[in-house]
C-alpha cells in the first residue's frame, strides 16, 4: 500500500475530481485513465487512495465552512458606506459602480419616480446563523467524520462508493 505523497500525479487528480464530482468514472476519465470506470473502480479500492480523498474531502468543506463565515461576517459586520454613496450619487457612472462594494446589498429599485431604494441584507440574520455555526460545529463535524468514514465509524470505503453510485444512478 501507498501513501499519499507516492501517489502519481494521475491518481492524485483523480483524487481531486473525485472530490469535485463524486463520480468515480468521471473522475478516471477527467484525470486521463482509459477505461474509466474499471479503473475508477480500482482505485476507490485502495486504501490509500482513499486516504487522500478522505483528506482532501476534509480540506474542502473546511474551506467551504470558512468562506461561509466569511460571507456571514461580511454581512453582519460590512460597510455600506459604498451603498449610501450611490444612493446619493446624480449619474454614476459604470466605471465608478465597479469600484463599490456592494456586497450587503440584497436588491436595488429604481421606481418611477426616480427615488433609488436600497434594500440591505438582514444584519441580525446573519449573526444569527454565525451564532448557530458556533454552536453546531461539533455536532456538523461529527456528522461529517461519520460519512467520511472515521476509524471508529467502520471506514471509508462503503462512504465513497456510495457518493458513487449516487451519483451514477442519478
Amino acid at each position: 500500500m501507498q501513501n499519499s505523497s507516492e501517489l502519481t500525479s494521475k491518481e492524485k487528480l483523480f483524487c481531486c475530481y473525485f472530490v469535485s464530482s463524486g463520480n468515480c468514472k468521471e473522475a478516471a476519465a477527467c484525470a486521463g485513465f482509459r477505461n474509466a470506470e474499471q479503473r475508477g473502480n480500482a482505485l476507490l479500492a485502495r486504501d490509500d487512495i482513499n486516504a487522500e480523498i478522505r483528506r482532501l474531502f476534509e480540506t474542502k468543506n473546511k474551506n467551504y465552512r470558512m468562506q461561509a463565515r466569511s460571507g456571514y461576517e461580511r454581512l453582519a459586520f460590512g460597510n455600506v458606506t459604498d451603498a449610501v454613496r450611490l444612493m446619493f450619487s446624480q449619474d454614476p457612472q459604470l466605471s465608478d459602480l465597479s469600484s463599490y462594494d456592494l456586497f450587503n446589498v440584497a436588491e436595488i429599485k429604481k421606481p418611477k419616480d426616480g427615488a433609488l431604494e436600497i434594500k440591505f441584507f438582514d444584519r441580525i440574520k446573519a449573526l444569527e446563523k454565525l451564532e448557530a455555526a458556533d454552536n453546531e460545529e461539533n455536532s456538523v463535524s461529527n456528522f461529517c467524520r461519520v460519512l467520511i468514514g472515521s476509524e471508529d465509524q467502520g471506514g471509508a470505503d462503503e462512504v465513497f462508493f456510495f457518493f458513487s453510485e449516487t451519483k451514477n444512478s442519478a
